[in-house]
């Protein structure tokens, strides 16, 4: 029988191609998405991928999303917390609402997703976490004070819920994307894309389909002794 995967904020960009991905390897593929409908209702139509609707930030959706899933679909094996937002300011202009808002998405929601099928993995004995984070998680950037601190603290999630879900076969691991072409950055004035991309060694940017493989590589059975580790997909932008 075919393992279950969720992936959050599956429907778009990164998410998108990591759902399509998965699908193509056998998996049967739960996408979420926040508010879309639209969206999710043409990537369902193209791809054939179920797509569920909650907002991550809150737990009890998420925890009655996830047994919607699992009753559709069976129990979910694989879990890819990808969903994320960004409120960008500087510091001494960001306000506790946009503190508050990406915390709540990015960080919290990683607890909110992760959480509710917890208990199920650790009694299958089986698992696989994979957290997507960010370059800005691991250097930090300007007006992401906010975004910085909660990709950050996915590794510390990562990390940590590696050493308590080995011995229940369950890994977690994270990928930390560099700049990607995906709509929201294509969408920037090709002047501030050119200085991006000046700034990448590779000398482009990264395509949302090798994030993708590196999250099929990591749902798989062949990486079963990757636990707690960071992937970072950058094109030698950054090392740690």
């Amino acid at each position: 029988m075919a393992r279950t995967a969720l992936v959050t904020g599956g429907t778009r960009g990164i998410g998108a191609a990591i759902s399509k991905a998965l699908k193509a390897e056998g998996y049967n593929v739960a996408a979420s998405y926040a508010g879309n409908d639209e969206a999710a209702a043409k990537f369902t139509e193209e791809t054939g991928i179920a797509t569920y609707k909650w907002n991550v930030a809150d737990y009890d959706e998420s925890k009655a999303g996830i047994e919607k899933v699992e009753a559709e679909l069976g129990p979910i094996d694989i879990v890819v917390a990808n969903a994320g937002i960004t409120r960008d300011a500087p510091f001494h202009k960001m306000t506790p609402e946009q503190w508050h808002q990406v915390i709540d998405t990015n960080l919290t929601g990683v607890f909110n997703t992760v959480h509710p099928v917890w208990p199920g993995m650790r009694e299958r004995k089986f698992g696989r976490v994979i957290v997507i984070s960010s370059i800005n998680g691991q250097k930090g950037q300007f007006a992401q004070v906010n975004y910085a601190a909660t990709k950050a603290g996915d590794l510390g999630i990562v990390k940590s819920l590696a050493q308590e879900g080995a011995r229940a076969g369950i890994t977690a691991n994270a990928i930390c994307p560099g700049y990607i072409a995906t709509e929201m950055v294509m969408a920037v004035p090709e002047k501030v894309r050119e200085a991006i991309i000046g700034q990448i060694p590779a000398g482009r940017l990264g395509e949302p389909e090798e994030i993708a493989r590196c999250v099929a590589f990591l749902a798989s059975e062949d990486s079963q002794f990757i636990n707690g580790s960071t992937i970072s997909a950058n094109g030698a932008q950054f090392f740690v």
